[in-house]
């Protein structure tokens, strides 16, 4: 698998490296390296082992985000490599973050993911849900809540505006609710929805396989 260049230079000129995660699922420390080059900023991993391994080599000043389920009880192995926390699903797993965050001595900062279409197969609060699931972040001493995250379901890319629409007005509810609070962040919006995301108010974007062929 290699770095699609050009797609890579116009995705960093559409939206700014300041919202481009690259998603680094599927490639190694070269492609990751080679991305750092052309100017992507932020790498996003969905699974544990593969960030600690390409976190041990690598050897850039970007950035790396959590962005796929974590499991409770591998916390501890991330918890003082990423910058951001996508994919906080449950109040168990705030209260764990918060916790070895606290081991640590540092503030992590999380995004609360929304299931915001309701369906089964993906993980996440329901809208019902996500309000207390807020209210317990800002109980926690040691996690600063940047905002929601959500996954759009699988369907023709225009029916996802609804759910992008839908999580922006929810983002901006709990905004009103708590004016205080640097709470900004909507990362949604993926490979082939992420224009539309983009359009409804997206902050991050999280791109795996556009960038590579």
């Amino acid at each position: 698998m290699s770095v699609n260049k050009s797609v890579v230079e116009n995705l960093l000129k559409e939206v700014g490296p300041q919202h481009l995660v690259a998603a680094t699922k599927y490639v190694g420390i070269e492609e990751i390296n080679e991305l750092e080059s052309l100017g992507v900023k932020i790498f996003g991993e969905n699974r544990v082992q593969s960030l600690i391994e390409k976190y041990e080599v690598y050897k850039g000043n970007c950035e790396w985000h959590f962005i796929g389920t974590l499991q409770r009880n591998k916390i501890k192995y991330i918890i003082d490599k990423v910058s951001l926390i996508h994919s906080v699903n449950t109040l168990d797993l705030l209260k764990d973050i918060d916790k070895h965050a606290k081991k640590h001595d540092l503030i992590m900062d999380i995004l609360l993911q929304i299931n915001i279409a309701k369906e089964d197969s993906k993980h996440g609060f329901d809208e019902e849900e996500i309000f207390e699931a807020v209210k317990e972040s800002l109980k926690c001493t040691h996690i600063r809540l940047r905002g929601l995250m959500m996954m759009a379901p699988h369907i023709e890319v225009e029916e996802t505006r609804q759910y992008f629409r839908r999580t922006k007005d929810v983002l901006d509810e709990i905004k009103t609710m708590y004016p205080d609070q640097m709470i900004d962040t909507l990362s949604m919006g993926m490979s082939e929805d992420y224009t539309v995301a983009l359009e409804e108010g997206a902050t991050y974007i999280r791109i795996g396989s556009l960038l590579f062929d």
